[in-house]
């Protein structure tokens, strides 16, 4: 296992106090498994779909302190993929030190789901523990991220590093709470750290917990309660695709589940600044209800609007009636509520963006399209007048 026989190496037991971005960790046979959402809340939904994506750790990263030159991680990872589809991104382990991304690796072995998404059958095939390794860090102290992949369910079992480890001294940062969708799952990014709330928050100077799970943003209770009982400095919640494109609920139901969403929120944060951010574009469900379906084209998976636009008249959701809905709704509360704000998705990604940054898949941005959704974020909600601002 050990490449390097001369060196003498370390195990640092991985517990919370070098781990970031996780809600909870499972104490396994093997090591620790991170989640996204706490034991609670996932004993309250048995969607299959839920408890992969919160189990996949999008913004998870080991942080410590350490003059270490070489570090090894097992992992034993669970890989997904899809019958017949294209390898996605989203594999990668991050290092960065002193927060510059100096390397990336993969984790070999681990298990493979696989999905057929035209049947829904699933099948799993086991696999070993695997070691991620990185060599040559630049000597001397130094802070080291480890982030883990976002599309990729990771078993920590061990950490081995050739010179002591400690947790990164507190910085005095802000922390920053997402709650969205795929897109702020980092679907299409190249890696954990280039999906857009990992790069904004670079920026903007903040400990991100992201929250986005991907096809599970769908207001639902236990999320809320999460949210609330999360510390954080400021707060965000991207809302709207997914409530689409599940065909989860109608016009009459929306309005209160916002309402009880914001609510849950405030009983544990009730003057931190929050942010309700509405849809960027997505041209198939501007005016096109949901259900959304995916199309295989050529190994290629494409995504289309099965709803038909008439049934808006009936309550049936869109995009555009969403957005219009999440601006009256945060209108409404922000008259007694200083601390929320509201931004229109289309001013991260909206016609001109999809012009030169077409959706590949008519439902997720590509990589480009991430880091220009992170510029506009940093610019307009941490630059200067923004609801994120630091106040000095």
């Amino acid at each position: 296992m050990h490449d390097n026989p001369a060196s003498t190496w370390i195990t640092t037991p991985i517990t919370e106090s070098i781990l970031r971005g996780a809600l909870e960790l499972e104490r396994t046979e093997r090591g620790v498994l991170p989640h996204r959402l706490p034991a609670r809340a996932r004993a309250q939904c048995a969607d299959g779909q839920l408890s992969m994506v919160e189990s996949q750790p999008s913004g998870v990263r080991l942080a410590f302190r350490t003059a270490a030159t070489a570090v090894e991680l097992d992992v034993l990872s669970t890989k997904t993929v899809y019958r017949g589809a294209q390898t996605l991104p989203g594999n990668a382990y991050d290092l960065l030190v002193d927060g510059r991304l100096v390397s990336r690796a993969t984790a070999p072995g681990g298990n493979v789901v696989t999905i057929d998404m035209a049947t829904g059958a699933v099948s799993t095939e086991a696999g070993p523990v695997g070691t991620v390794r990185f060599a040559e860090l630049p000597a001397g102290a130094k802070d080291v991220e480890i982030w883990l992949p976002y599309r990729e369910k990771t078993e920590l079992v061990e950490l081995r590093t050739d010179a002591p480890v400690e947790p990164v001294p507190d910085r005095g940062r802000r922390v920053w709470l997402h709650h969205g969708s795929s897109i702020s799952h980092g679907s299409n990014a190249e890696s954990s750290t280039t999906t857009w709330p990992a790069l904004s928050a670079a920026a903007g100077g903040v400990e991100l917990i992201n929250l986005g799970l991907g096809g599970s943003a769908l207001l639902d209770p236990f999320t809320a309660r999460a949210l609330r009982d999360t510390p954080a400095d400021l707060i965000s919640v991207k809302i709207g695709i997914n409530v689409v494109n599940a065909d989860l609920m109608r016009l009459r139901a929306f309005g209160p589940a916002v309402h009880g969403f914001l609510d849950t929120i405030r009983e544990g944060h009730p003057s931190t600044p929050l942010l309700v951010i509405s849809p960027i574009l997505c041209p198939i469900h501007e005016d096109t209800p949901g259900p959304g379906a995916p199309v295989f084209d050529d190994g290629m998976v494409r995504f289309r609007a099965t709803g038909d636009p008439a049934e808006r008249a009936a309550g049936k959701l869109t995009l555009n009636v969403i957005r219009e809905e999440l601006a009256r709704i945060t209108a409404q509360r922000a008259a007694d509520d200083p601390n929320l704000h509201h931004l229109d998705g289309r001013e991260l990604y909206g016609e001109t963006d999809f012009a030169e940054l077409p959706l590949p898949d008519a439902l997720h941005p590509d990589a480009a399209a991430h880091r220009r959704i992170a510029e506009r974020f940093a610019g307009r909600v941490f630059g200067p007048g923004g609801p994120f601002t630091a106040v000095l």
